[in-house]
């Protein structure tokens, strides 16, 4: 095999948008472990949205494994601090929606959501091949703007910023894509406990250095109901 083509490190894993989907995580974590990854950066949307937000929350906090790095979403930080008199429906049919939302905040309680709101909007991880990673939920500039697969080249370039990252990988519009914009490859998740379409399958990114560059492989991962 080529010298350029052997990985000169073990892959690092991103993913993101569990959203309290216990079985949908620990369907990724097997994967991981399967394929023998020891770290992975998690963006945001942890908790509101499924079934079992606490348990979610204690697997994400585990600390023997596979290392897991969290960061935060708005989404978090709004499940986390946002006052109740704020959550009034603007119509009748985002009742659930505030209801859901309440729940999530009493299941898992004020120590977790005090845990949430201290996690960084921003994941940082240097590459053995001396490249530079940026994982996010969210825009560099903006952290509450969406980096998504259609945007041309002067809005991805806007929503960027000066930002000096070599892979500069994103969050929250649950689809994957991959881009170029000079030197910089910019990577969007799909989403783990919501992922779009039929299929059920949550989407993992393995980020694999090279002496040529790092290897950026999209990880879709079956599971059933969660």
């Amino acid at each position: 095999m080529a010298k350029d083509l052997v990985p000169i490190d073990t892959p690092i894993a991103v993913f993101s948008d569990v959203h309290g989907n216990l079985t949908a995580l620990e369907a990724v974590l097997a994967e991981l472990d399967k394929r023998r990854v020891p770290r992975a950066l998690v963006l945001g949307d942890h908790l509101l949205g499924g079934a079992q937000p606490l348990e979610t929350w204690r697997r994400l906090s585990r600390k023997e494994g596979l290392r897991l790095e969290l960061g935060r979403s708005l989404g978090d930080t709004a499940l986390a601090t946002l006052p109740e008199s704020r959550l009034t429906p603007r119509v009748p049919e985002d009742e659930p929606k505030r209801a859901q939302f309440l729940e999530t905040r009493k299941a898992v309680g004020a120590l977790v959501l005090k845990a949430l709101e201290k996690l960084p909007t921003y994941l940082r991880a240097e590459l053995a091949d001396g490249r530079e990673l940026l994982a996010l939920h969210g825009a560099p500039r903006d952290p509450g703007a969406e980096i998504t697969h259609d945007l041309d080249d002067d809005e991805l370039s806007a929503l960027l910023g000066d930002e000096p990252a070599d892979i500069v990988v994103v969050a929250g519009a649950h689809v994957p894509f991959q881009r170029e914009l000079g030197p910089t490859r910019i990577v969007g998740l799909g989403a783990v406990g919501e992922p779009l379409g039929p299929d059920r399958a949550a989407h993992v990114v393995l980020v694999t250095p090279r002496y040529d560059g790092a290897v950026i492989e999209d990880v879709f991962v079956p599971y059933g109901q969660g």
